[in-house]
């Protein structure tokens, strides 16, 4: 969720900053860990080779495309830098107990 949004000059260009808090999704995806949701559509179990993955903010997501280079309609390359982070571990906050491959 969107927290703030300022417009400034610098160097005779027009900044913007916007800030979020990510607080609400990560207690969320706290509760599907605690609950052990690893199936669409809340269960605990797997009927299908489909599995919850985890919850990203689209702001996130924007902001990992924006670092990677990656332009928001290709979707292959943007997929893969949501792969790529959510594997890392440094976002595991917003994934869910499910540990298999992605």
């Amino acid at each position: 969720m969107k927290t703030n949004e300022k417009f400034y000059e610098e160097d005779g260009k027009l900044v913007q900053k916007r800030s979020y808090d990510f607080s609400d999704t990560l207690k969320e995806m706290e509760n599907v860990r605690k609950d052990g949701i690893i199936g669409l559509g809340g269960d605990t179990t797997v009927t299908s080779d489909s599995r919850f993955v985890g919850r990203i903010p689209l702001a996130l997501v924007e902001s990992w495309c924006k670092e990677a280079g990656v332009k928001w309609d290709d979707t292959h390359a943007r997929s893969e830098v949501i792969k790529k982070k959510i594997l890392s571990g440094d976002f595991d906050k917003f994934r869910s107990d499910w540990r298999g491959r992605y």
